[in-house]
């Protein structure tokens, strides 16, 4: 008897017709025999609704009784999954976030999982029940609500399954969602980008920063750190969808898994600043207090001056440049510049490391296009290039083909059977 977390997006439960599919998915897993968790977002646009909601009733709405409200979507949709497998003859109990043993730290709008505890879980599983646990919440030590921010109801699903040690039990953590699993590129902007059969935590934890909208980083980080499978599929269809993994030999076979795009950044630079220790960590330390994520950074030195630039997305800016003016005050010198309409494309695979001429193909292949290059970046197993946002969909093709990328999903589902 394997264990398996099968967790439900908000279209997914989006109205009656979907949640009975989605129950009828459940049931076919408990029909196997084996014991099942469920995990459940807000229905469909809930979440905006119940933030649109608050903007009515006040301006600046606590954090905490922000968490209060949002984690009001969730019961819904865990009491209504819950109803249809009744229906179904399934046995099951639907759970809040505290009540399935999720405990987080008490940051409310972004806590983070700190544990969880399985008695009820493994109570409700004993009895022959499905527990039906509320996604994108937890209580904090100090007894408060509190909701997971972005990426919340994966990462509730990964750290259930993690807990309950699905991987030794045989199952895997089921993602359920609107697409039928992790493709090469988005197949919106890329028709041909072939469907992935299996990808490494580490690639998709890549194209997960670098744009893809599949799955949370967070949730994939927790997978990685716990060896939880995760089975990324359709919850209308009943397709195989994409695995992610621990990485394997073969892996490292093909050059490139994905493409992807960031198609909305903007670049800030600090030019003529001081070249002294400690301006760098002024200027990120004001960032991070606005929240603001930093995407690559660049220095450049010039003696006693210096130059720093860094991208972020483009509704960021306004934020960022109040925070780098106000660090400008404080060193007393320099200029700041921004600039609009840039874009990023990558490419990502764990086959880089052993690979030569990844980066000379894709620099070839662009440049034959004549798409100019504004900046590039590298990791082990990532190349980026910032570039124009008009170039931006026109480069994501180039590069998707120039590795082959059409034909990437065949030859691993070739592989696989």
């Amino acid at each position: 008897m394997a264990v398996f977390v099968q967790k439900f997006g908000g279209t997914s439960v989006g109205d009656p017709q979907r949640i009975a599919r989605c129950a009828t998915r459940v049931k076919q897993r408990v029909d196997e025999g084996h014991k099942v968790v469920v995990v459940v977002s807000a229905m469909g646009h809930t979440t905006d609704e119940l933030i649109e909601l608050s903007a009515r009733v006040a301006d600046r709405p606590s954090r905490r009784e922000m968490d209060m409200l949002m984690a009001t979507g969730e019961q819904v949709s865990v009491a209504l999954v819950a109803m249809a497998l009744e229906k179904l003859g399934v046995p099951a109990t639907s759970l809040t976030g505290g009540q399935a043993g999720i405990e987080t730290d008490g940051a409310h709008g972004r806590a983070r999982v700190m544990r969880v505890r399985r008695d009820r879980l493994d109570r409700e599983l004993a009895l022959g029940r499905v527990p039906v646990v509320c996604g994108f919440q937890g209580v904090s030590t100090e007894g408060e609500i509190t909701t997971l921010g972005r990426g919340g109801s994966d990462t509730t699903a990964v750290a259930l399954a993690a807990a309950l040690q699905v991987a030794e039990h045989g199952g895997c953590c089921e993602i359920f969602t609107d697409v039928d699993g992790v493709y090469t590129a988005d197949p919106r902007l890329v028709p041909s980008a072939s469907k992935l059969a299996r990808i490494s935590y580490e690639e998709m934890l890549e194209l997960a920063l670098l744009g893809a909208q599949v799955m949370h980083p967070r949730a994939v980080l927790f997978g990685e750190r716990y060896g939880v499978p995760i089975h990324v599929r359709h919850s209308q269809r009943p397709d195989e969808g994409t695995m992610i993994c621990r990485e394997t030999p073969e892996m490292e076979e093909v050059m490139v898994v994905g493409a992807a795009l960031k198609p909305d950044l903007g670049r800030v630079s600090l030019r003529r600043i001081p070249n002294n220790p400690g301006v760098q960590g002024m200027l990120f330390e004001a960032v991070a207090k606005a929240g603001i994520l930093v995407d690559d950074i660049v220095q450049t030195e010039f003696g006693e001056i210096a130059s720093i630039s860094f991208t972020v997305d483009h509704g960021e800016l306004a934020d960022v440049k109040l925070a780098a003016s106000q660090v400008l005050d404080r060193v007393g010198t320099g200029e700041l510049a921004i600039e609009i309409g840039l874009a990023k494309i990558s490419v990502v695979g764990t086959g880089m490391k052993t690979h030569v001429g990844v980066a000379s193909r894709m620099f070839k292949a662009l440049g034959d296009a004549g798409i100019p290059i504004h900046n590039i970046t590298t990791s082990e197993i990532k190349i980026s290039c910032i570039l124009g946002k008009e170039h931006a969909k026109r480069a994501l093709e180039i590069t998707h083909e120039v590795f082959g990328l059409d034909r990437l999903g065949s030859r691993q589902a070739a592989t696989v059977s």
